[in-house]
């Protein structure tokens, strides 16, 4: 059964698009901070490490990054201020990248907490793919369509398989609350009836819910 999570230690904000916050004691990690000129702009905004998931300019400029972050821009293992980050290679649609090209998906760990950023995932992930990525505790899906083939269904089941703890819809307008958005769609898929924003999400490892959970945050409270 899916409810609505309150808000509780690592912090994670929704800057708009594909790009969060994520601020923990290891350090302040940005992912997928777009150009300026894309029509998903973002304040400026300090980190140690920035994610890129793939080229398109609503995922990759660093215009709106403040500070002198490491940059990962593809799949590997690394380790920055602490935190350990797993990048693996994906495609943006169900034909090995074909139409829309590679992508890389990244399994964060920051602050005892793992949180996957999709990044454009356009396909559901093979076994061998969810092995490297291990256990998840919180699950950043894209579900606007815009940036890769993930229909409502196909992100439903790539949640099953992540089997994560809490859900975090991203890449969609959360103003098109229409009954057939894609948000409105997965809420579907996955049972969800009612789904409340909220503008920040705070986690612990100790305060992570039993039963997976969706949370919609509200990329406007910056």
């Amino acid at each position: 059964m899916f409810r609505r999570i309150l808000t509780f230690s690592m912090d994670l904000t929704w800057l708009g698009h594909a790009c969060f916050r994520l601020r923990g004691r290891e350090g302040v990690v940005l992912t997928d901070p777009p150009d300026p000129r894309s029509g998903a702009a973002i304040p400026k905004t300090a980190a140690d490490l920035v994610t890129i998931s793939h080229d398109d300019p609503r995922h990759s400029s660093l215009r709106s990054v403040g500070g002198d972050p490491v940059v990962l821009r593809g799949p590997g293992e690394y380790e920055v201020r602490e935190i350990l980050v797993t990048g693996i290679g994906t495609f943006r649609d169900d034909e090995h990248g074909a139409k829309r090209g590679r992508n890389t998906i990244y399994a964060i760990r920051l602050d005892d907490l793992v949180i996957c950023h999709l990044g454009g995932l356009g396909h559901v992930l093979p076994t061998a793919d969810l092995e490297k990525l291990g256990d998840v505790d919180i699950a950043l899906v894209p579900i606007g369509g815009a940036d890769a083939d993930l229909t409502a269904p196909k992100a439903a089941e790539i949640i099953h398989q992540l089997e994560p703890k809490v859900v975090v819809p991203m890449s969609y307008d959360p103003d098109a609350a229409r009954k057939d958005s894609p948000f409105e769609r997965l809420l579907h898929e996955l049972g969800v009836k009612d789904v409340t924003p909220t503008s920040k999400l705070s986690l612990s490892r100790s305060s992570l819910p039993e039963n997976v959970q969706v949370v919609t945050l509200d990329s406007r409270a910056r």
